[in-house]
């Protein structure tokens, strides 16, 4: 949590712009296999024979993992190098993504969306912290920016085409997809990620050091709060848009298209504008999801509403 940023030796822009896309992929991968979850909830719900509240336990268990794995793994690899955690994280989110698809129960099916969800924000965290060390101060935020593009990218492809696979082919066909992407980002990694030093000072004790800041207890209160409503409404996206909105089950996937589109949008303008003024943005940002969220069950009564807050809501999610 601590681990101090480091130039890397002046690499090039070329070097810059494919270590930024191995960790982008991963974003995707992370991305898809997060939210591919909630857009076929009815159908694993039919699949491990439970009701679609129940189900949702399954996004819980995967959210839970990651509230678990990201501190943990940032501690207990906080004298591992960077690339080599980075490709050890991947292994894990494979595993799970396998373990996902050959699921047969309910149980088993919690065990492995955890196991899935434990990579997830130590990648995002490792990887921040590799793509801003690359470039200079002022690029920082948009270096971050562009390496957790990949998620919302996800959003706007993998997620919209993996919920059609999954309606046509499974429920299970998605999870091994992105057990693909997930290998197809360790050989990326592994060819263009530069490996980095690990400071002599980075230890558990460290990173664990930051833990006595209140600031930083502000900031995880901030982000679980905030997270926290969206992904609850999020999780039951599908139900939302074909009993209260009206859409066809076929037609989710172009409402988990628009929420993309809005938060690839948000990502990109969201680096941008911290580059230039970070705490405006961080407080326009959080009245902008007080706005989303109160009025999305308002707007999710029509289908032209429900649109319009998806792409809202994505946007702000990203920001």
């Amino acid at each position: 949590m601590t681990s101090s940023v480091t130039p890397d030796n002046n690499p090039s822009s070329r070097h810059i712009g494919l270590a930024l896309l191995a960790l982008a992929t991963g974003g995707f991968a992370i991305g898809t296999t997060e939210f591919v979850t909630m857009g076929l909830l009815p159908q694993i719900a039919e699949g491990v024979d439970i009701s679609i509240p129940t189900a949702g336990h399954i996004v819980s268990a995967y959210a839970i993992g990651v509230v678990v794995g990201a501190p943990l793994i940032a501690a207990l690899g906080a004298r591992t190098g960077r690339k080599r955690l980075l490709l050890g994280l991947m292994a894990v989110f494979v595993l799970g993504n396998v373990l996902s698809a050959v699921a047969n129960s309910y149980e088993l099916l919690m065990g492995a969306r955890f196991l899935t969800g434990l990579p997830h924000g130590a990648f995002f965290g490792i990887g921040a912290v590799v793509g801003a060390s690359m470039v200079p101060v002022n690029r920082r935020a948009w270096a971050v920016s562009m390496m957790m593009v990949g998620l919302p990218v996800a959003n706007i492809i993998g997620v919209p085409l993996t919920t059609l696979l999954g309606q046509w082919l499974g429920w299970q066909f998605p999870f091994l997809a992105v057990g693909v992407l997930g290998l197809l980002t360790s050989v990326a990694v592994w060819f263009w990620v530069a490996p980095q030093p690990v400071g002599n000072d980075v230890n558990i004790r460290s990173e664990l050091s930051a833990l006595a800041k209140p600031q930083v207890w502000m900031a995880l209160l901030i982000g679980m709060v905030g997270f926290g409503g969206m992904f609850a409404t999020y999780s039951y996206i599908a139900p939302t848009m074909t009993e209260l909105a009206g859409f066809s089950a076929a037609a989710v996937t172009i409402v988990l298209a628009v929420y993309g589109v809005g938060m690839t949008g948000g990502t990109l303008v969201g680096g941008r504008l911290a580059d230039r003024a970070l705490m405006p943005s961080l407080y326009g940002g959080l009245v902008a999801v007080t706005v989303v969220l109160g009025t999305f069950g308002w707007l999710a009564q029509s289908k032209a509403g429900a649109l319009v807050g998806c792409s809202r809501w994505g946007s702000v999610r990203a920001s």
